[in-house]
């Protein structure tokens, strides 16, 4: 990830990971999804099973905020972030998240609030697992 050209965050064997804060979420949401993440069994083993985790692979996170996760389409053809929380709320529950995340699994790199970032992925499988924490709170569906 690059901000005005100058590398500010990369992981090699890793998770790069689009946080989006929700208006209402909390640092239990924060917890929830740092200890599901972390222990996600969606890399390789020798046999070529998705059945090891980031901790397994001794892997690390690129963790990026992107508040157009919760981007809403439903009116018209311009999407609405109403479902964002504001900035003030969110920042602080990013800033968990990483520190949560880097508690489990180790190296955690960051992605700047309100900078224009130039984010590259290059997506192993490509695999790409979308989590919404009010759905794991509730069922299994999803």
């Amino acid at each position: 990830m690059k901000i005005d050209g100058e590398t500010v965050g990369a992981t090699d064997r890793g998770l790069m990971i689009l946080l989006g804060v929700a208006s209402g979420d909390t640092r239990d949401d924060a917890v929830l999804l740092a200890d599901k993440i972390s222990r996600l069994r969606i890399f390789e083993d020798g046999n070529g099973k998705m059945n090891l985790s980031v901790t397994d692979v001794g892997g690390s996170a690129l963790v990026v905020p992107n508040f157009t996760l919760l981007a809403s389409c439903r009116k018209g053809n311009r999407p609405d972030f109403f479902a964002s929380a504001a900035p003030d709320a969110a920042r602080p529950l990013f800033a968990e998240f990483c520190d949560l995340m880097s508690e489990r699994i180790g190296r955690v790199e960051r992605g700047v609030f309100g900078a224009d970032m130039k984010v590259s992925l290059v997506n192993d499988g490509p695999v790409t697992i979308y989590l919404d924490t009010d759905k794991l709170k509730g069922s299994r569906r999803g």
